[in-house]
């Protein structure tokens, strides 16, 4: 085929594909009129009324394009919080002997409540009770020696030194005894803190280190619950603020508590932030390592909602038709999260403002609209009145 052919013929393709934009494309007035090109869309003729957005009735005369309309509605959104989160004790202590040794007594059992301060078990002592035997003899002779000196220094048959050797000797000798004496008081293993025993994973006879954990003690008068946020709720968790929380095992219980721990940075893989909330356990029904369902509320954002089918795009961006005074006006928006029922947007809408739904195809910028199921619009009436009857 000859150039010029194929020339013509790529012409009169661009030039039906421009008149088709002009005519059906919703966005096409308004960028005409930006280009200064007004005149190409008259030069388009319609191929019947409806493409031009208007309805011929009897006798010749138009009338304006019926369409269905749904109000603007409000909506908020991170307003709640919801997460998964674990039990810990208000306190936990794994207890473990100051020294190594052979046990001797086991005092407590497993799951018993025990109070700060009580034996749990003990480890044999008899080289610590030798000690302190031979730190107390040690110290009666000093004390003697010392006496006997300062009622001789009164006569003047000792001196002022040997006087302060033998306080020296008495006062290292008291110490000598105290150190034996604590020596011996650690061989008994004692709780911390108040709380339950778990169960023990020693028994009499077995030789422990200082690194053998002998029980773990549980707090449980208050339940803490470890849960992570997403990013976007960091800046509103504060210390203090309410919580509720349903125990998985317990569903229809509901717990009331507070935060009690903020951590001061981020996750950088997960972006979650680490929190922890305290609750009060005072019938010991609650225990660590539970799962709780932990729920938050916050003031959120609020959003212009809008039908689905409302939703047009352009070449600008999304954009509804808002119907103001009975006539359509092009109003852009920016997503902001889509559901199944509404789409949350963030453009200059009112709420209960009617946008239109059905019949977007025959919606220009400016033209006046009759709203479907709306009361007929008298004679002489102006827009103004269309408007209302939405």
């Amino acid at each position: 085929m000859a150039a010029w052919k194929q020339l013509l013929i790529a012409l009169v393709v661009l030039v039906a594909a421009g008149f088709a934009w002009t005519r059906y494309f919703p966005g096409a007035d308004a960028l005409l009129a930006q280009w200064g090109m007004d005149w190409a869309r008259a030069a388009v003729p319609a191929k019947d009324a409806a493409a031009t957005g208007a309805v011929r009735e009897q006798g010749g005369q138009r009338r304006a394009p019926t369409v269905v309309t749904a109000p603007v509605a409000a909506a908020t959104i991170n307003d709640r919080l919801s997460a998964i989160g674990t039990g810990r004790a208000n306190a936990s202590v794994s207890v473990k002997p100051y020294a190594s040794g052979r046990i001797t007594q086991i005092l407590v059992e497993a799951g018993a409540r025990v109070d700060k301060g009580q034996v749990l078990a003990r480890q044999e002592s008899e080289t610590e009770e030798i000690a302190v035997d031979r730190a107390r003899i040690a110290l009666d002779d000093a004390v003697a020696r010392s006496g006997r000196l300062k009622s001789l220094r009164s006569s003047n048959a000792a001196t002022a030194v040997q006087v302060t050797d033998a306080e020296l000797v008495e006062t290292t000798a008291r110490l000598a005894l105290r150190d034996a004496e604590l020596a011996l008081e650690r061989r008994a293993i004692v709780a911390p803190i108040a709380g339950f025993v778990g169960i023990l994973p020693i028994e009499a006879g077995n030789y422990v280190t200082a690194e053998t954990q002998v029980a773990v003690i549980d707090d449980r008068s208050a339940i803490i619950a470890e849960f992570w946020v997403p990013e976007r709720y960091a800046s509103a968790i504060a210390l203090g603020e309410p919580v509720t929380a349903t125990s998985v095992a317990r569903p229809s219980e509901t717990l009331n508590g507070r935060i009690s721990a903020v951590d001061n940075r981020l996750d950088e893989q997960s972006r979650t932030l680490l929190v922890r909330a305290r609750f009060a356990n005072p019938d010991d029904t609650l225990r660590a390592g539970m799962s709780f369902k932990i729920e938050m509320r916050f003031s959120g954002d609020t959003y212009p909602s809008v039908n689905p089918l409302a939703i047009q795009w352009g070449t600008d961006g999304a954009f509804v038709w808002a119907v103001r005074n009975g006539a359509a006006s092009r109003v852009p928006v920016r997503i902001v999260q889509r559901n199944t029922e509404n789409v949350l947007v963030a453009g200059e809408l009112r709420d209960g403002e009617p946008v239109v739904t059905e019949g977007v195809h025959l919606v220009r910028e400016g033209a006046d609209l009759l709203i479907a199921g709306a009361e007929p619009k008298p004679a002489g009436a102006t827009g103004a009145s269309v408007g209302k009857g939405s």
